[in-house]
């Protein structure tokens, strides 16, 4: 277990609470360790409030809560990053953050896309041509990605932007065929390569 250093700023720690979905900051926040004991055991992130002095969860009185998945300190451990999936609006005003962004998913589409591809499998509609690649099989799938692959490294060479995003575009779509085609869901890629980061955090 790593120490703490509740000293710097009179017993708080600052709290930075980061959508573990999307990576979007959604609020900072401080805590003591009290409330950092709460949040582990209650999996609600949980804060010490300086005006009120007392502890408060978020989502508390609106239902918006902060549910969490991990909790990171920074290299002088005296910072906590906390990853959370919230409830519903983070900001008191309304807001998704309390910085006023948005806070979207940007693999929302792809996952679309992936029901979409499913479907076809599935369907075997006449006029796919998504669905007349899972007809013809693995093979016909995975010479379609090597084929991408070639054209996409090709275009790398030049310096035409827009055919190298449509080569990239392609080679995405028939890699994700291919994953439907082994059974694979998009998300154990991602999975995977989380799982390699993590290997280099330090996490409480």
């Amino acid at each position: 277990m790593i120490e703490l250093n509740f000293t710097k700023f009179d017993g708080l720690l600052p709290a930075v609470v980061q959508d573990a979905q999307t990576d979007k900051v959604l609020m900072v926040g401080f805590m003591n360790a009290e409330a950092l004991e709460v949040t582990r055991t209650s999996g609600q992130v949980t804060f010490y409030s300086r005006s009120k002095s007392r502890l408060w969860t978020k989502g508390e009185k609106s239902g918006n809560f902060l549910e969490l998945v991990a909790i990171v300190s920074d290299c002088d451990q005296d910072t906590l990053l906390i990853k959370a999936n919230p409830k519903g609006p983070t900001c008191h005003t309304g807001a998704d953050t309390c910085f006023g962004e948005m806070n979207e998913d940007p693999t929302k589409f792809i996952n679309y896309l992936e029901g979409v591809i499913s479907l076809r499998k599935k369907s075997a509609k006449n006029g796919s041509y998504t669905a007349d690649l899972f007809r013809k099989g693995i093979n016909k799938i995975a010479q379609k990605v090597g084929e991408e692959t070639v054209e996409l490294v090709i275009e790398a060479k030049d310096d035409n932007q827009a055919l190298f995003i449509g080569e990239a575009a392609d080679l995405f779509y028939h890699y994700l065929v291919l994953l439907e085609a082994k059974e694979i869901p998009f998300k154990m890629i991602i999975d995977e390569l989380k799982e390699r980061h993590a290997r280099n955090k330090t996490i409480l």
